[in-house]
């Protein structure tokens, strides 16, 4: 019983880091959609606007202001129309998050 009891603590363990790997890993995915201009991770070439190490708060309030139509854009107001709030907050938090 006692084995038993400890296959299944690590399988609920191992289930546990699982999730949040893959939680990690979506949220790269949704941010390798702004590598064409912001580079990877957020580090643009010259000439394009870098996004690692921005303010979070300030990068979620101009993305939303792209999704509502607020902040006129040729590409990002359709950009950002592709993703919840929520996400558009993990993705400014993942970019801030980024070394410069």
């Amino acid at each position: 019983m006692l084995k038993s009891m400890k296959w299944i603590t690590a399988g609920v363990l191992c289930a546990a880091a699982l999730s949040a790997h893959a939680q990690v890993n979506q949220v790269r995915v949704w941010a390798a959609a702004c590598a064409n201009c912001h580079g990877t991770d957020g580090r643009a070439e010259p000439g394009m606007e870098s996004l690692a190490g921005k303010n979070k708060d300030d990068m979620l309030k101009t993305l939303l202001d792209f999704k509502s139509g607020r902040k006129p854009a040729t590409i990002m107001h359709q950009l950002s129309k592709g993703y919840t709030d929520e996400q558009l907050a993990e993705i400014a938090a993942y970019f801030a998050a980024q070394k410069k």
